[in-house]
């Protein structure tokens, strides 16, 4: 306002525009000692968050003295079962006298070890020649059909595809790097075109796969589910894993919101959803259980800020419940629900408390909100009390994302093409739930470049 306006408003409109201005400096100086106070509060760490462990400060190891180490029996390599080739060999001359001596003189087995080695790696190349002519009997053309195992196309085999799809899926090798890969260890010169043009070829099976398998976990009673960002075409997408005891279903989607689980379900609802308590995750199954591992590092965040009166007693809570849940087999049914009312009691107890700290109040009262979502496991055997297995399944991609390097030099932090990420996610699908069946990576590829679904047991 300028001096020319103060001095036309009258008395009372000055007394009112002072008010005015004294009421706005008082709020302004509460939001200012309000974010001062959270600017003492602790730092958030992998220890009190969920932050990433390789976000944390590494400390510092101790210096300790030379540790002596005990001595112990040799322990030597088991020989194979069945050598593919045994060599004898035997003396030719005595060591004493240097005479000839014969294989007959030496009945006795001196030594017997493995030597173990790799035959020179090449590819085999079969030369597919298809004939033509005229029949015999009509005079009509004829013309040989190309093997079913050796189409007409693209001159490489499901073995090299499955072994480039293994090494850049799951080991996170890049085109460039895979070429040289390929011609250092097989001498097999392939250009990174033909690499993206093969990975391209194998999204049909695996797509097809990935939809049984997300057929199978929205089958299942138990889903849990977690999310982690991917960047795709330069954009910050998130890619997400849906888990079944039976089945892992991945994807990536454009959206961290609630659409994605509810587009994966396609109506269905079972029985108990596992995740943390970001908010796009509540209310996709009839019960919901909340990751009690996150709850613990929250409860450590708010003891480190400060709060005595709810945080503490919530964290011994939580760890009680977890050792309930891990002897669960053990205990009978009634048990099981003796012990959920206990902790039902036990957490109103902790409900009706005060905390004297914005931590603590901020923790109390989201724990009031979701209050039902967090024993769920006690008296469900089949519910795990944290969402530790979906992050476990999540951490491959983690590191693909922070690892694949570009076709040159540099980090890409994720992929070039949509149809990439989309192959990404079924080979993780394909992968992970072969997993469960004891088959391991590219087992599992193998199998599904033939046409075999790893739902199947092995």
């Amino acid at each position: 306002m300028t001096p020319q306006a103060l001095d036309s408003l009258s008395r009372e409109e000055l007394v009112a525009l002072v008010l005015a201005f004294s009421e706005q400096v008082r709020t302004l100086q509460a939001r200012i000692a309000e974010l001062e106070q959270q600017l003492k509060g602790p730092p958030k760490t992998p220890r009190n968050s969920s932050l990433p462990p390789s976000a944390g400060q590494k400390e510092n190891r101790p210096e300790r003295g030379r540790k002596v180490r005990k001595g112990r029996p040799g322990v030597a390599r088991a020989l194979a079962e069945h050598p593919d080739d045994v060599r004898e060999v035997f003396a030719a001359t005595c060591t004493g006298c240097g005479q000839p001596v014969t294989p007959a003189d030496q009945p006795d087995l001196a030594h017997a070890y493995d030597h173990i080695d790799l035959p020179p790696l090449r590819p085999i190349v079969t030369r597919v020649t298809l004939h033509r002519g005229a029949c015999s009997c009509c005079g009509a053309r004829v013309s040989a059909p190309a093997p079913h195992d050796m189409p007409a196309g693209s001159p490489f085999g499901p073995g090299i595809v499955a072994l480039v799809t293994y090494l850049h899926a799951r080991h996170m090798v890049s085109y460039a790097r895979l070429v040289e890969i390929l011609d250092g260890l097989l001498g097999l010169e392939i250009s990174e075109g033909a690499i993206a043009n093969m990975l391209a070829r194998s999204t049909e099976p695996f797509a097809a796969e990935a939809e049984r398998i997300e057929a199978a976990v929205r089958q299942a009673p138990v889903i849990a589910c977690d999310e982690t960002s991917a960047r795709v075409m330069g954009q910050t997408c998130w890619q997400w894993v849906f888990g079944s005891p039976d089945a892992v279903a991945h994807r990536i989607a454009i959206t961290r919101a609630a659409a994605v689980p509810t587009d994966f379900l396609q109506g269905a609802t079972p029985e108990v959803w596992v995740s943390d308590r970001y908010g796009a995750q509540a209310g996709h199954g009839q019960a919901h259980q909340l990751c009690l591992a996150h709850l613990l590092r929250d409860a450590q965040y708010a003891i480190d800020a400060g709060d005595t009166v709810f945080a503490p007693g919530f964290k011994r809570l939580l760890k009680r419940a977890l050792a309930i849940g891990s002897r669960r087999e053990a205990l009978a049914d009634s048990t099981l629900v003796q012990y959920r009312r206990d902790l039902d009691r036990r957490l109103d107890a902790l409900l009706a408390t005060a905390p004297t700290t914005r931590a603590g109040r901020k923790l109390r009262d989201g724990m009031a909100k979701c209050r039902d979502h967090l024993f769920v496991f006690v008296t469900r055997r089949d519910v795990p009390p944290t969402n530790n297995v979906s992050e476990r399944r999540l951490r491959p991609s983690v590191i693909f994302r922070k690892s694949l390097p570009r076709a040159r030099s540099g980090v890409t932090n994720g992929f070039r093409s949509v149809w990439g990420a989309a192959l990404y996610a079924a080979i993780c699908s394909v992968i992970a739930t072969a997993a469960l069946r004891g088959l391991n990576a590219l087992q599992a590829i193998h199998a599904c470049l033939a046409g075999q679904s790893v739902l199947k047991p092995p």
